[in-house]
């Protein structure tokens, strides 16, 4: 059997297939496909006796010297090849292919039209179900704002669908006429299904066509001396025509289509995408990798399947930045799933050059400022290394803090900064267990057994530990860390609020061994960079203090009202946020609410 690099490659057929790069350790790191085997793995090795990578890209260049060995799997055409290779993707998740994140990070509208009134919800994931799901959205400002646009614009439900169900009369949105409350009201079914078909076509972007549909709309009603309803037709056209001003018209043919657009630097790789629904453009995103061993066409092609295939829409077409090796199984891949033809284009003139150069531009502002966000966010992190006199750079900073009122509901949060950044899905909040009394050293104490006390499941290990607090604050911490042997894996501070009264001006930072807190000089950034942790691990755990508190006062303080039981208890609370903005709250605010009725509401204010 060959053992060397050159003697597997001389043995390689040249046949379709899948292509396994391994490291020393035996681990996968890359999957690729190739319509030739042999011709593709020559592309990155030479047959000298040596590895040698042929391409001039030092990025790749450096990651091919950690491929030790490779396996091939040989298929009958290039498309099993296709599906072989993003299987074996998801199987093995290498280190350096492109992976797209998680969907998750992307909020969307779902809009369920097998309900008998459909309602548009903000969503994270998107399933299978039926309904019909808009977007992704590139952040949830942007989705709120649309929501905001549409319950402006069309009388379209407002009530989550457990509260409509629960609602016995309708709420202040059918009294300012922005609802046709179908929540009490025998709404006809016919009406409604107009102003779902109406958002439908807002959402996909076919804006102008909505506003002629309007227009034969007004032109009907006032021919009827329904003046009154084409008043309101006038001022949804003014509405939309207005928001059509804000869109950027970018083609003559009014097709939908996805721009594809990539731009890359030494050290991170990104690709545009610009979404164009009829004619105009809509929105855009992009999607950032940092390693990966990939040809910018395999980049392009590796996106293409992993984004198309979690979405819930595919344009007619697609139009991308370089050939594709594989357009031809990429298009009737992508035309299986929409069950409409799919094409995907790489233009050399007219208008759609000039969207490709559009989407090319976006792509180089976005890594412009993500270079600038990491190069800054690896400078800090350097100069703090040197600052603190780490081993290692702090590339992972974990921070905790406390948060009680005199020792009740005590709890505790967890912050994460990766890379200068926070990675909110790996915050962590925890409920104080074993401490009864109030005692901010007991309470820190037994967080951190929590977090670092279960071995090998305690990993990942930061470089740096933070907690909020002084000098005995980091005793504890120092205490639990060697209980545990950790003191050699991360490195701990502690930071202390200014004394105003003893003529402080800036916060404290102390390390272990050290009587006199860390001297920051002229670099007071690294400090407002700490306080900047340590201010978000606050917010966390005083957030999450809050909502148990109100949690639990809710349910003592209408203990005392009649009629209020579990349910209105979360009923409230759900609407309100907290006691206090139920306190506050108008009688018709409170009548609004499924269950509430007057009687009840009168017995709610006289507890202010």
């Amino acid at each position: 059997m060959p053992t060397s690099l050159n003697d597997k490659l001389s043995g390689t057929p040249n046949d379709p297939g899948v292509y396994l790069m391994k490291d020393a350790e035996g681990k996968v790191i890359y999957v690729g496909k190739a319509k030739n085997l042999k011709k593709r793995l020559s592309s990155y090795f030479k047959q000298s006796g040596q590895k040698e990578f042929r391409q001039t890209d030092l990025k790749t260049r450096v990651l091919v010297k950690k491929v030790l060995s490779f396996d091939t799997i040989i298929t009958r055409t290039e498309k099993e090849a296709l599906i072989l290779e993003s299987n074996l993707i998801k199987q093995y998740r290498p280190r350096y292919n492109v992976i797209l994140k998680d969907d998750k990070r992307y909020p969307s509208l779902r809009l369920d039209i097998k309900s008998q009134y459909p309602s548009l919800n903000i969503v994270r994931k998107i399933e299978k179900n039926g309904a019909q799901y808009f977007g992704p959205f590139s952040s949830s400002q942007a989705v709120r704002q649309t929501l905001k646009i549409i319950h402006k614009t069309f009388k379209l439900r407002k009530c989550k669908t457990k509260n409509f169900k629960q609602r016995s009369r309708p709420c202040l949105n059918y009294q300012i006429g922005a609802c046709l409350a179908p929540c009490c009201l025998n709404v006809d079914n016919k009406t409604y299904n107009e102003i779902v078909k109406e958002v439908i076509l807002f959402l996909k972007g076919r804006t102008p066509e909505l506003i002629k549909k309007i227009k034969k709309q007004m032109t009907s009603a006032a021919r009827d001396h329904d003046y009154e309803r084409a008043a309101v037709l006038r001022d949804k056209i003014f509405a939309l025509e207005k928001i059509l001003e804000k869109q950027v018209a970018v083609t003559t043919d009014f097709k939908d289509r996805d721009v594809i657009a990539i731009a890359d630097s030494p050290e991170i790789s990104l690709i545009a995408l610009l979404f164009v629904r009829g004619g105009y453009l809509v929105g855009k995103m992009h999607f950032s990798f940092t390693k990966t061993i990939s040809t910018k066409a395999e980049m392009v092609s590796a996106f293409i399947r992993q984004y198309y295939e979690k979405t819930h829409f595919i344009p007619q077409e697609v139009l991308v930045p370089i050939p594709l090796e594989d357009t031809c199984v990429l298009e009737d891949w992508l035309t299986a799933i929409n069950q409409k033809k799919v094409r995907i284009l790489y233009p050399i003139r007219g208008e759609k050059t000039q969207l490709v150069k559009m989407a090319a531009n976006n792509a180089q502002n976005s890594l412009k400022d993500l270079t600038a966000s990491t190069d800054a966010a690896i400078d800090i992190s350097v100069r703090l290394q040197k600052r603190l006199r780490m081993d290692k750079m702090p590339e992972r900073i974990e921070c905790f803090d406390n948060s009680n009122i005199s020792g009740t509901e005590p709890v505790a949060g967890m912050v994460v900064f990766e890379n200068g950044k926070p990675n909110k899905s790996l915050y962590r909040k925890y409920k104080i267990k074993t401490v009864d009394k109030q005692n901010d050293y007991a309470y820190m104490a037994e967080i951190l057994t929590r977090r670092y006390g279960k071995g090998e499941k305690s990993k990942p290990y930061p470089d740096l530990l933070v907690v909020d607090g002084g000098k005995g604050h980091l005793n504890i911490a120092v205490s639990i860390i060697k209980k545990f042997k950790l003191e050699k894996n991360f490195e701990i501070i502690g930071i202390a609020k200014k004394d105003a009264a003893r003529g402080e001006t800036n916060d404290k930072v102390y390390q272990p061994g050290r009587a006199n807190p860390v001297n920051f000089g002229r670099e007071g950034d690294l400090l407002l960079f700490l306080q900047k942790i340590r201010d978000e691990a606050h917010r966390f755990a005083i957030f999450f203090h809050r909502k148990r508190r109100d949690k639990k006062s809710i349910h003592s303080v209408f203990d005392t009202v009649s009629g209020i039981g579990k349910k209105r208890k979360e009923i409230l609370l759900k609407h309100f946020g907290s006691i206090d903005r139920i306190s506050k709250a108008t009688l018709e605010e409170l009548i609004s609410l499924p269950g509430i009725d007057r009687k009840i509401a009168e017995e709610i204010k006289k507890i202010e």
